[in-house]
């Protein structure tokens, strides 16, 4: 099977200095555990599975790693399936299109999973970025063979047709689009550092105090719901083209992953959609809790927005609970995975469950002084994901013109 990007871009649009060849042609040895099933090991050499590959990041989440392999499999039994700093890592099963480069001879590919390895012709990190070229994408998906599930063979992908300019301007390509990257990547690592220095703060306030410890005067345990108003969001009719792709944002899990504040959301809602449920309407600086499924993820609106029905809100009576609250849900996701739990066998709650779970309340004035602490390292983290959304729609925006050689980069063979 051959697949083509795009016809107008391969026979009409051949950029000069570029040639026409197949993926199989760029790739010297693909990584791949042969389909064995390794036996695991509590510590040992990380194997990478699909999920550790997302479409948001450019290296693999090794923080997703749960399973083991022992330092002898390491190096003899997978001795085609050792991951080396270059790789390009793709699922052949589930989420296909996500893609990641290893910085690190570090891991091992588990089942659907495979890394390609490029010759000394081509680099390896314009291949990443070919690779997440919304037309790549397009072609991997046109791929897919899956019944169940997505998934696509190893053979039919290295047969896919591409245009790759030479290495110099491959080198070059990279660099352009690396250097964004690289910005994105400091502004996570610093909002990290924000955070935990939040966290930080927040554990030598309150950390010593419970709803079951004896508290400072004028400290009292009183419950979620005395904070705000309890929102639980609602989808409205999907049958309905009208109510979505707007201007107002529709919360839903994956959209909270790793975020103090929720900056862009998959969905959106139009106002005639946010309309039809207008109860739903959350504003800006509520805090956003995942309920359902998976539990405990805690947000932050930067505008009014709506949620599904996977989602708590507590819209605040005052600013100066947005902080506390946000940290002291943040530091409560095994009691509240111990309430579903206890509440309901698939990991569910309702809202008036959610509204009366009690916690310490300080005083006003207690939190005053705590919001006015850590409220600048909060409007740092919203300013550098800000930053971090400019950055990667401009990127965006370049990639596919990079790509297919429509925009070139000057004095490339000097670099």
């Amino acid at each position: 099977m051959t697949s083509q990007i795009q016809t107008d871009t391969i026979e009409d649009f051949l950029p000069a200095g570029w040639v026409e060849t197949t993926l199989g042609k760029v790739v010297k040895f693909v990584v791949d555990n042969r389909g064995k099933t390794p036996p695991l090991v509590e510590t040992g050499y990380e194997l990478l599975e699909v999920n550790t590959v997302s479409d948001n990041a450019r290296e693999p989440d090794y923080s997703k790693v749960s399973k083991f392999v022992n330092e002898e499999f390491f190096t003899n039994g997978f001795r085609k399936g050792t991951i080396k700093k270059g790789d390009v890592l793709i699922p052949t099963v589930g989420t296909i299109g996500n893609v990641s480069y290893s910085k690190l001879n570090r891991g091992a590919i588990a089942q659907n999973l495979i890394a390609l390895r490029t010759n000394d012709e081509n680099n390896s990190l314009f291949l990443y970025y070919f690779l997440t070229d919304p037309n790549t994408k397009k072609v991997l998906l046109n791929l897919d063979i899956g019944w169940v599930q997505p998934s696509i063979k190893v053979p039919h992908l290295l047969n896919m047709q591409v245009i790759f300019p030479l290495l110099p301007e491959q080198q070059a390509i990279a660099s352009v689009l690396s250097s964004f990257d690289d910005k994105i990547e400091l502004l996570r690592e610093q909002n990290k550092i924000l955070e935990q220095l939040g966290q930080t703060t927040f554990q030598e306030w309150f950390g010593k105090y419970g709803v079951d410890e004896e508290l400072p005067e004028g400290w009292r345990v009183g419950k979620l719901g005395d904070f705000g108003q309890i929102i639980c969001g609602k989808t409205p009719s999907k049958e309905n083209q009208e109510y979505f792709i707007g201007e107002i944002p529709f919360i839903k899990i994956p959209d909270m992953h790793w975020q103090m504040f929720i900056v862009k959301t998959e969905d959106s809602l139009t106002k005639i959609g946010a309309n039809t449920q207008k109860n739903k309407m959350i504003p800006k600086n509520s805090i956003c809790v995942s309920c359902i499924a998976t539990v405990g993820l805690v947000s932050i609106t930067s505008e009014d927005s709506q949620t599904n029905q996977q989602i708590n809100s507590l819209m605040l009576n005052k600013e100066i609970y947005l902080e506390y609250l946000y940290f002291l849900l943040s530091n409560m996701k095994e009691k509240l995975i111990g309430i579903w739990s206890g509440w309901s066998a698939t990991l569910n709650i309702n809202t008036s469950v959610f509204l009366n779970i009690e916690v310490v309340r300080p005083d006003n004035n207690i939190l005053n002084k705590f919001s006015e602490m850590v409220n600048p390292i909060m409007k740092k983290t919203l300013d550098n994901l800000y930053q971090i959304q400019s950055i990667s729609k401009a990127r965006d925006e370049l990639l596919p013109r990079l790509m297919s050689g429509k925009v070139r980069v000057n004095n490339f063979n000097d670099k």
